[in-house]
């Protein structure tokens, strides 16, 4: 019998961390070269993250895992002139990619590494990530229990296994024997929490006085938070209330509509709702936005400037809830049949009891009712940015049919769609993610000091967000037949390369295998042709 992940989430507070079902751990790692003494990546075009349009040929420098050299060379179309380039000593390493384009490491801030609902062994996880150039993730849950992915981010920082830079945000009030109820209690959980080495806090909600108390002595001892404002207590616990209490993001959108009523207090609920009736949960969700303040109205402005004044940062993971507006589109994806897990595909089977698994009669009026709330949130989040509003990228993958990686690079898309330029959505993935995490001094940009941590492609990534997919875009090749073009060649973390499509096949062969085992296929809900 399959377990909700909600209920999981929801109950974590009563339970030892030793009562997790964790997932497979990673093994040691096999993959990637260096990180080398010295390393000369030659002639790219490189779009640094932080705004910055396009500039090539460079050369970049790599020392350990430190960039220390960015060195314009010459001109596009032009032989490079090989006087001005940095010199190759005879044991550095020298990647000659004049052509390719590179940018900095991505970052998943909204990244599960599965669950035993998932049935996603680790390596699996860890391998689709890091194959579309994702190299940093923030854990919001810490589902398979804080040691496991403190553990697996050591690990991760030592190099010893093939997986992205972790940080563990703790599911508030994990570990402990019993509910917090009073201020005193939530201030004494959220030190021990940081006492066993959690880098930040998860929230989904709780009585004011304890969410007042935990978001602020989290943030006095210096570390970060993220909080999903469910359903269940966002009626008297909203984004302002918790930005105002030193929240560091808000993920998707729950608790910002409800920041902007005018002419309620409470979302307009059919009377039969049930919360842990999931299709009553999304279907609801999707009239919420209408019921909001209309764009650019007065509240609707008020509200979002004193989130810019409190320097808030919004993680929207579009891509999460892209089935509800075109279920179709999401559970037919391509790259299902290769790259996803027999276990994941029976995860997301319509189910009255697995999270995002709530297909019970989704019907053409919820997808347009939820067409509609993506554009008002779409123009929200799009402001926001323009007015100077910091946005990350997250991809909360492992539910509702989306799969690690490829999801991430779905969100990608749908900034865009939003009406970020495509730079602005690589800065909302790498720079910006960053300083919400308080590392900007470290990742997030090409810039000499920072770590080495590069996506390096073949294909432009911003005339076409598509050749970031593992899978590539599509072109006619001179024969008139269809051609795949792009998918990220190398990913760089701290100064290891790796071939990315390596570890993409890695993680197919995975799927191949569990598929062999268990005599499974994909086949489509009550249509088992």
């Amino acid at each position: 019998m399959k377990k909700s992940i909600l209920l999981l989430l929801f109950t974590i507070f009563l339970f030892p961390e030793s009562n997790f079902a964790q997932v497979m751990p990673s093994p040691d790692r096999k993959e990637g070269d260096g990180p080398y003494d010295r390393l000369i990546i030659r002639g790219v075009n490189l779009i640094n993250g932080t705004g910055s349009p396009t500039i090539g040929p460079v050369d970049i420098v790599v020392e350990k895992n430190r960039i220390v050299e960015i060195s314009v060379v010459g001109y596009p179309r032009l032989p490079i002139k090989e006087g001005g380039r940095p010199k190759a000593g005879t044991n550095d390493k020298v990647m000659d990619l004049e052509g390719h384009y590179l940018l900095p490491g991505l970052i998943d801030m909204h990244g599960h590494i599965g669950g035993a609902g998932q049935g996603t062994p680790a390596e699996y996880v860890f391998k689709l990530w890091m194959a579309h150039g994702i190299t940093t993730v923030r854990d919001p849950s810490a589902g398979n229990g804080l040691n496991w992915v403190l553990d697996h981010k050591k690990k991760s920082a030592a190099n010893t296994i093939t997986a992205p830079r972790l940080l563990a945000y703790t599911s508030f009030g994990q570990g402990a024997t019993k509910p917090i109820t009073n201020a005193t209690e939530a201030k004494a959980w959220v030190n021990e929490n940081a006492k066993k080495g959690a880098d930040g806090i998860k929230f989904f909600g709780a009585k004011p006085e304890v969410m007042q108390a935990a978001m602020e002595e989290n943030k006095r001892i210096g570390l970060r938070s993220a909080m999903h404002h469910a359903q269940m207590d966002v009626a008297r616990w909203n984004v302002l209330h918790s930005a105002r209490a030193g929240l560091t993001t808000m993920e998707h959108w729950y608790g910002l509509p409800e920041a902007l009523f005018e002419d309620r207090t409470i979302q307009d609920y059919r009377l039969d709702y049930n919360y842990q009736n999931e299709q009553h949960r999304f279907a609801e969700a999707g009239k919420l936005w209408k019921q909001a303040a209309t764009p650019y109205s007065d509240h609707w402005n008020k509200v979002m400037q004193e989130l810019l004044d409190l320097d808030f940062t919004i993680d929207p993971t579009f891509n999460i809830y892209e089935a509800n507006r075109d279920l179709m589109r999401a559970r037919r994806a391509e790259w299902h049949e290769e790259y996803t897990l027999p276990s994941l595909w029976r995860f997301y089977k319509p189910s009255r009891e697995s999270h995002g698994s709530y297909w019970f009669d989704w019907t053409t009026e919820e997808e347009i009712q939820w067409k509609e709330n993506y554009r008002l949130w779409m123009t929200f989040v799009n402001e926001y940015k323009n007015r100077g509003g910091r946005v990350t990228a997250g991809s909360d993958s492992g539910f509702i049919y989306q799969l690690y990686g490829f999801a991430f690079i779905r969100e990608l898309e749908l900034l865009r769609e939003a009406g970020f330029h495509p730079l602005e959505v690589i800065r909302a993935a790498t720079l910006h993610a960053s300083e919400a995490l308080g590392m900007d001094n470290e990742i997030g940009s090409v810039e000499v000091g920072k770590l080495a941590d590069f996506v390096i492609l073949e294909e432009n990534p911003l005339q076409n967000i598509k050749v970031l997919y593992g899978t590539g875009a599509i072109r006619i090749g001179p024969d008139n037949e269809p051609i795949r073009v792009g998918g990220v060649k190398y990913t760089v973390k701290d100064g290891i390369v790796y071939d990315a499509k390596q570890m993409l096949e890695d993680a197919r062969k995975i799927v191949q295998e569990h598929k062999a085992r268990e005599n499974s296929r994909i086949t489509q809900p009550g249509l088992d042709w």
